[in-house]
């Protein structure tokens, strides 16, 4: 496939087709379905919590929902972006940024709306797996709130520095952000305790669980890193491992279906493979060199990869067999 356009996200819905998110305002389906749902690039986006398409944030300023050749605006913010998405399928949540704040929509509900304020702007959201609960990356650490709740202190999550990207772990312990210094940073939600992984070559901007939420893979570096989280302390006092290690070359891409031991990366030169880290074995994928993969996605059942970069090239495969 060829979009003409940059390839912002790409995500499998419930029924396992994959939708590409693009940089001229489109949502295209795996079949070549195409809707105009921004009038100007789409920022983020994310699958809606009903597991039925994508809900899209553009710097229209427009939140929309699209499926099946319908774009449903859901909210509109006049001269602002937004450029963060979240949802929750156990909780039917949405969740968006623009600036300094954070909404919460629901997805069953139309006149439901929450609105946290944050002394700087956001640029992360996650929900914890329950979906209850809503991290947000801010300079200085993540903020946690729950997501149903109007008045509220948040929690804080202090660490130096800008934090530009946030996911839990799938058992909700812990709390990941990436950010601005080349680095990981973390913390264990129980009791806030840190969690720093540095030595990074660029910034992480990609990061995935696998193998039950023991392992996660990170992007930024010549191969993935990946960190053991098992046990009550998760990767703190362990040493990480690199696979997939190639000097001429970034990782910039992870992708993982979370039971699953496979990784799917995506390089800076255009490149894809995947990994069983069981056995160690790697296979490549798409070996053509090209621009930079800027999206990668894994099905939730493990059996298709799907992946765009920046020039607007995309596709999606099959899994090997391994």
């Amino acid at each position: 496939m060829f979009f003409e356009a940059f390839v912002t996200e790409v995500l499998f819905d419930a029924a396992g087709r994959a939708w590409f998110a693009l940089g001229d305002g489109a949502i295209a389906g795996e079949e070549g379905g195409r809707t105009a749902a921004h009038d100007g690039a789409v920022l983020a986006a994310a699958l809606h919590p009903s597991g039925e398409g994508v809900v899209s944030g553009g710097d229209d300023g427009r939140l929309v929902w699209t499926r099946d050749g319908r774009a449903e605006a859901l909210a509109q913010h006049t001269g602002r972006w937004i450029d963060v998405v979240a949802t929750s399928a156990a909780s039917g949540l949405i969740a968006y940024a623009s600036g300094r704040e954070a909404r919460v929509r629901d997805a069953a509900d139309a006149g439901f709306e929450r609105v946290f304020a944050h002394e700087r702007s956001v640029a992360g959201l996650a929900f914890e797996p329950r979906g209850r609960r809503l991290a947000a990356a801010t300079y200085g650490g993540a903020m946690l709130w729950y997501a149903r709740i109007a008045e509220q202190q948040p929690a804080a999550l202090r660490w130096p520095g800008s934090h530009i990207f946030v996911l839990f772990s799938p058992d909700g312990r812990f709390l990941m952000s990436s950010m601005q210094e080349n680095e990981l940073h973390g913390w264990r939600i129980a009791d806030g305790r840190d969690l720093r992984m540095g030595g990074y070559p660029s910034k992480v901007r990609s990061l995935a669980f696998l193998s039950k939420g023991l392992l996660m893979a990170t992007a930024g570096a010549p191969g993935a890193v990946v960190w053991p989280f098992a046990g009550a302390d998760g990767p703190m006092g362990k040493e990480a491992a690199e696979i997939g290690f190639d000097q001429t070359s970034l990782v910039v891409r992870v992708a993982a279906a979370p039971a699953s031991t496979l990784l799917a990366a995506g390089t800076s030169d255009g490149r894809v493979w995947l990994a069983d880290l069981t056995s160690r074995r790697q296979e490549t994928i798409k070996a053509e060199i090209g621009a930079p993969i800027s999206a990668l996605a894994a099905s939730a059942d493990g059996k298709r990869l799907a992946w765009g970069d920046e020039d607007g090239n995309a596709a999606v495969v099959d899994m090997p067999a391994f």
